[in-house]
C-alpha cells in the first residue's frame, strides 16, 4: 500500500522542479556564452589548451541541452505502460554527459598531438588568456550554484551538470596557468602539456559520471540511505509497537522507493493493521530528509517464517 501523504510530497516535488527547471536553463544559457567566448580565444591564439577548454564546452552545451530534455521527461506523470514515470532517466542523463566528457577527452588529445607534429604556433595570448580567466570564474560560480540545487532538490542531473561546470572551470584556470607560463618563459609546449593535462582531468571525470550512472540504473542501495532509513523505522515502530523487516529501497534520482515487511499480531484485525501501517507510511515519508514513496507488506507475526519457508520450498514467490 503506498503512503496517503501523496499532497505532500506532490507540492515538494513541484517546487524542487520549478527550481531544478531555471537552474538547467540557466546552466544551457550560460554555456552556449562560455562556447562562444572560448572559440573566439582560439580563434585569436590558436593554443592547443584553449582549443581543449573549447572542446569541453561544445560537449558541455549538448550534454546540458540533453539535460534539458531529461529534465522535463523526468517530470511527467506516469502512464499506463510506465507505472512508476520517467524520473530514472536522470541516470541517463549523467551517463550520456560523462559519455561525451569522455569523447571530448579523445578529441583533445588527437588534436593537439596532431598540432605538435605540425608545429606550435601562438598568437594574442593576453586577450585569450583573458577570456578564458572570466569563463573560468563565471563556471566556477554557475558550478557551485548547481551543485547546491541539485542536492537541495535530490537532483542527479543538476549534480551531474554541476560536476561538469565546475570540471570546466578547473580546466579553464589550468589553461590560464600554463598559457602564464608559455608567457613567462616564451617555451611553448607548456601550452599542449597542459591540453594533455586538461584531457586527462575530464576523462577522469567523465568515467566517474559514467559509473555513478550505471550504479543507478543497476538500483545501487547506499548504506547511509539505508542507514537513516532504518533508524527512522526502529523509532517510529518502537512507537507503533511493530516489528519489521525485509527493508529494501532504491532511488529513481529524485526520490526513494522503499518497500518494507511489517509484523502485526495473528489477532489484530485486518482494518487496524492496515490503519498502523498507513501511519508508519505517512511518518516515514514526513520524518525521511530525501522525498520518498513508501510501500508495506503485512504479514502474520507468529508465523511469517514458517509461511516464508514454506513458499521459498516450493518455488512460490514472497
Amino acid at each position: 500500500m503506498a503512503a496517503s501523504s501523496d499532497q505532500v510530497s506532490s507540492k515538494k516535488l513541484e517546487q524542487q522542479n520549478r527550481d531544478a527547471r531555471f537552474a538547467i536553463l540557466l546552466s544551457l544559457f550560460v554555456g552556449v556564452l562560455m562556447l562562444i567566448g572560448k572559440v573566439a580565444a582560439y580563434w585569436f591564439t590558436g593554443s592547443s589548451a584553449i582549443f581543449s577548454d573549447a572542446a569541453e564546452s561544445v560537449v558541455h552545451v549538448v550534454a546540458v541541452a540533453f539535460a534539458v530534455f531529461s529534465l522535463w521527461l523526468s517530470a511527467r506523470p506516469a502512464v499506463p505502460h510506465f507505472h512508476y514515470g520517467y524520473e530514472r532517466i536522470t541516470f541517463f542523463s549523467a551517463g550520456f554527459e560523462g559519455a561525451m566528457i569522455v569523447l571530448a577527452a579523445g578529441s583533445i588529445i588527437a588534436t593537439t598531438t596532431q598540432r605538435w607534429r605540425r608545429g606550435l604556433t601562438i598568437d594574442n595570448l593576453g586577450s585569450g588568456v583573458a577570456l578564458i580567466l572570466a569563463a573560468g570564474l563565471l563556471n566556477a560560480f554557475l558550478g557551485w550554484y548547481l551543485l547546491r540545487m541539485g542536492k537541495q532538490n535530490h537532483s542527479l542531473i543538476l549534480e551531474a551538470d554541476g560536476k561538469h561546470v565546475l570540471t570546466d572551470s578547473w580546466t579553464s584556470f589550468g589553461v590560464v596557468a600554463g598559457l602564464g607560463l608559455v608567457m613567462m618563459t616564451g617555451w611553448k609546449p607548456f601550452d599542449p602539456l597542459v591540453a594533455y593535462a586538461v584531457a586527462a582531468n575530464i576523462l577522469w571525470q567523465g568515467g566517474r559520471l559514467m559509473w555513478h550512472s550505471m550504479k543507478g540504473l543497476l538500483d545501487y542501495s547506499d548504506p547511509k540511505i539505508g542507514h537513516q532509513i532504518r533508524n527512522r523505522l526502529d523509532v517510529i515502530c518502537e512507537e507503533l509497537g511493530l516489528q519489521y523487516h525485509g527493508v529494501r529501497f532504491r532511488t529513481t534520482g529524485y526520490r526513494q522507493i522503499i518497500e518494507v515487511h511489517l509484523l502485526f499480531p495473528h489477532t489484530m484485525a485486518v482494518g487496524e493493521a492496515h490503519r498502523q501501517a498507513t501511519m508508519l507510511e505517512e511518518r516515514l515519508t514526513i520524518d525521511l530528509e530525501v522525498p520518498a514513496e513508501v510501500t508495506t507488506h503485512l504479514e502474520s507475526l507468529e508465523d511469517h517464517f514458517e509461511v516464508h519457508h514454506v513458499q521459498h520450498y516450493t518455488g512460490r514467490p514472497d
